[in-house]
C-alpha cells in the first residue's frame, strides 16, 4: 500500500503539473519520469524504456513519411480539387472539405494536414468570399476523426498498439479498427456538414483581414507627421531613441507619398515625413510637445486591405503561426531580436479570440500565437523554411519537388501495404520508408530531424515509464478494483460508455497521449475482473483519448485553427459538444456490435 500511496501523491502532482502548464507537456513527462525513478517506482532502465519504445520510434518514423509526401506537392494537388468539388453551399464545402482529408489523415499525422491546408482553405475562402471561421474548426475536426481510420492515423492509437503489446494482447494491425474508425468519421462528418455551418459565427472578414476585424486597428496603429520645429529632424530613427523610450513602434516611414523601404532605423527624418505607428493613444499624447510629432486620424483601412495599404512592391504582410515545436515558445519577441532574426516587423499578436495588448516585445509567445508581420517579400522566403514558424499563405506549388511526387507516394503506400498484410511490422515498414525517403532524393537528410515532432517524442518517452509505474506499485489493480465495486452493478455496454467518458474529459485536461497511458491498463484490469473484452476497453479509451472537440487546447489541431478563425473559446464547445455526445454513444454501440463485449 504505501507504494501505491506515493504512486497516487506523484499521479496527482503529474496531473496538475500537466493542467497548470509550469513546464510544455513534453518537459513535463519528462520530469515524470526521473521523478518515478528517484522514488524507486521504475528502475532506471524502465525509466528511459520510452525511447526505445517501438511505439516512439514508429511515431518518429510516420512523421518523416509524412514529411516526404507534403515537401513533394502530393498533398496540395487536392487544392484543385477543393475548388472543383467545394461549390457554393456551405454544408457541402464542410463535406467536400471532410472527404478530400480523411484519407490523408488516417495515414498521414494530423498535425501536418493542417499545417498545409490552413492556407490552403484560407485562400479557398476569399475567392469564395466567406469566413475562414466557418470551415477552420471542421478541419480540424474532419482530421481529428480521420485520424482514428487506420493504427498509424495519430501517435495515440500507435502509443495505444504499444501498450496492447505490453499487456499481452498483441500490437495493432494496420486496420485493426478500421470499420469502427470509418463509421464514427462519416457519422461526424455528416454531423459537421450539417450543424458547422448553423453554429459558426462569422469571426474574420471573408478577405481574411484581421486588422480590420479585430487586430485593434483603430487603437494601434496612427499616423504622424514630424512637424517643422520637431527636435526628430536630422536624426535616424535609431539616434532619435523613439522605440526604446515611448511605448510604440515605427512601422512605415512615407516621405512624399512614397513607402521607405525596411530597414527603417538608418533613415534620416525630415519636416512633413509620415510615420505610420502602433501605439496606445496614451503614449502618443505623451510625445507630441516632448518631440514635435502631429498626431493625424487613426489609420482605419476602410476599404482597402491591409496589404494595399502597408504593402509596397517589395514588402508584404502575412500572417505567421507559432508551431507546437517551435523553439520560440516561451520566449519574448524582444528576447529572440525577432526583427533582426527574420527582417520582419510584428504588427499585432492574436491569440485565439483575444488581441495581445501592451508591448509584443515583452509578451512570452505560446504554442498557437498568430503573429501579423510586415517585411521585405526576401524575407518571407526564410519564414517559411524555419522548423519554428507556419506562414499561412499558400505554397507555391512549383517551388515543391514535384517530379517525386509519385515517389514519395509510392514508398509510403508501399509501407502501408506491406504492414496492411504483415509480412512486417509497422515498425520495420516505415523505418525502411524513411530510408527511401532519402535515398529516392524526396527528402535531403538535414529534413529528416526538422520533419519530426520532437516534443510528441519525448512526451511518449517521458509517459511510458508512468504506466509501468502503475503496474509495478499495483496501483493499476488497486484503481480497476475500486472501479468495479463502484460500478460493478452497471452493464458492461454502460461501463464501456463510462470509460469513454472519463477518458474524454482527461484528454481536454491533460493530452490524448497521457489520457491514454493512465486509462488504458485499469481499463483492460476492470474488463478481465469482470469477464468482458479487455480489447472492446482498449479501442473505447484510444477513441476517446484522440477525439477531442470540446476546446482550443484540447488537441494540437484546434490550437492550430484557433487563432486564423478568430474564434471564441465556446465555439469549439458549440460544435464540439455535441459531436462528443453523439460520439459517447454511438462508439461503445459499434464497439459492442463489431467486436462484442
Amino acid at each position: 500500500m504505501p507504494k501505491i500511496a506515493l504512486m497516487l501523491v506523484v499521479l496527482v502532482v503529474a496531473l496538475v503539473a500537466f493542467v497548470a502548464e509550469w513546464l510544455p507537456v513534453d518537459l513535463t513527462a519528462l520530469s515524470v519520469a526521473i521523478v518515478l525513478i528517484l522514488f524507486g517506482l521504475v528502475t532506471p532502465e524502465e525509466g528511459i524504456a520510452g525511447f526505445s519504445n517501438s511505439a516512439t520510434v514508429t511515431v518518429m518514423a510516420m512523421f518523416v513519411l509524412s514529411a516526404g509526401i507534403t515537401k513533394t506537392g502530393v498533398i496540395q494537388a487536392m487544392r484543385d480539387l477543393l475548388i472543383r468539388w467545394g461549390g457554393r453551399k456551405p454544408s457541402r464545402q464542410v463535406f467536400v472539405l471532410g472527404a478530400l482529408i480523411g484519407p490523408i489523415s488516417a495515414f498521414i499525422n494530423n498535425t501536418a494536414v493542417v499545417a498545409i491546408f490552413l492556407p490552403i482553405v484560407e485562400d479557398w475562402c476569399k475567392k469564395q468570399k466567406i469566413s475562414p471561421s466557418r470551415l477552420l474548426i471542421p478541419l480540424s475536426y474532419s482530421t481529428v476523426l480521420a485520424g482514428m481510420i487506420t493504427v498509424v492515423g495519430t501517435s495515440t492509437n500507435i502509443l495505444a498498439s504499444g501498450i496492447s503489446k505490453k499487456l499481452g494482447y498483441g500490437e495493432f494491425s494496420l486496420f485493426q479498427f478500421t470499420a469502427l474508425g470509418l463509421v464514427t468519421f462519416f457519422v461526424g462528418l455528416a454531423y459537421l456538414a450539417i450543424a458547422a455551418p448553423r453554429l459558426l459565427p462569422d469571426r474574420v472578414s471573408p478577405n481574411g483581414d484581421f486588422l480590420d476585424d479585430g487586430y485593434g486597428s483603430r487603437v494601434y496603429l496612427s499616423e504622424v507627421v514630424i512637424g517643422v520645429r520637431s527636435n526628430l529632424i536630422g536624426q535616424t530613427l535609431s539616434q532619435s531613441g523613439l522605440q526604446r523610450k515611448f511605448d510604440f513602434d515605427v512601422l512605415e516611414l512615407i516621405r512624399d507619398k512614397v513607402h521607405l523601404p525596411q530597414p527603417l532605423a538608418d533613415k534620416i527624418l525630415n519636416a512633413g515625413d509620415i510615420l505610420i505607428v502602433r501605439s496606445s493613444r496614451e503614449e502618443l499624447l505623451k510625445i507630441k510637445d516632448e518631440r514635435g510629432l502631429e498626431i493625424l486620424a487613426d489609420v482605419k483601412f476602410q476599404g482597402e486591405s491591409i496589404e494595399e495599404t502597408l504593402t509596397t512592391g517589395e514588402e508584404k504582410v502575412a500572417e505567421v503561426l507559432i508551431l507546437s515545436n517551435s523553439r520560440l515558445i516561451g520566449t519574448t519577441l524582444k528576447d529572440l531580436k525577432f526583427r533582426q532574426r527574420y527582417n520582419v516587423t510584428v504588427l499585432a499578436i492574436r491569440r485565439g479570440s483575444e488581441l495581445l495588448q501592451g508591448r509584443l516585445g515583452k509578451i512570452p509567445l505560446k504554442f498557437g500565437d498568430l503573429l501579423l508581420v510586415q517585411g521585405p517579400r526576401q524575407s518571407f522566403v526564410g519564414l517559411q523554411t524555419t522548423r519554428e514558424l507556419l506562414v499561412l499563405e499558400e505554397k507555391n506549388i512549383e517551388t515543391l519537388r514535384q517530379n517525386k511526387g509519385w515517389i514519395a507516394l509510392g514508398i509510403t503506400l508501399a509501407v502501408i501495404i506491406v504492414a496492411a498484410f504483415n509480412v512486417l511490422p509497422i515498425l520495420v515498414t516505415a523505418l525502411v520508408g524513411v530510408v527511401l525517403m532519402v535515398i529516392t532524393g524526396c527528402l535531403k537528410p538535414g529534413e529528416v530531424y526538422g520533419s519530426i515532432r520532437w516534443d510528441i517524442i519525448f512526451l511518449l518517452a517521458g509517459l511510458i515509464p508512468l504506466g509501468t509505474a502503475m503496474d509495478n506499485s499495483g496501483t493499476t489493480e488497486w484503481l480497476a478494483d475500486n472501479l468495479v465495486a463502484i460500478g460493478g452493478h452497471l452493464s458492461g455496454f454502460w461501463i464501456l460508455v463510462f470509460f469513454y467518458l472519463i477518458t474524454s474529459v482527461l484528454t481536454e485536461i491533460l493530452s490524448n497521449n497521457a489520457a491514454a497511458v493512465l486509462m488504458i491498463p485499469v481499463a483492460v484490469e476492470v474488463a478481465k475482473t469482470l469477464g468482458l473484452n479487455p480489447l472492446a476497453f482498449m479501442y473505447a479509451v484510444t477513441f476517446a483519448a484522440s477525439n477531442s472537440y470540446l476546446t482550443p487546447i484540447g488537441y494540437q489541431t484546434n490550437t492550430m485553427v484557433y487563432a486564423p478563425g478568430g474564434y471564441k473559446f465556446l465555439d469549439f464547445t458549440r460544435v464540439g459538444a455535441p459531436l462528443n455526445l453523439i460520439l459517447t454513444i454511438l462508439t461503445p454501440t459499434l464497439i459492442v456490435w463489431f467486436y462484442g463485449l
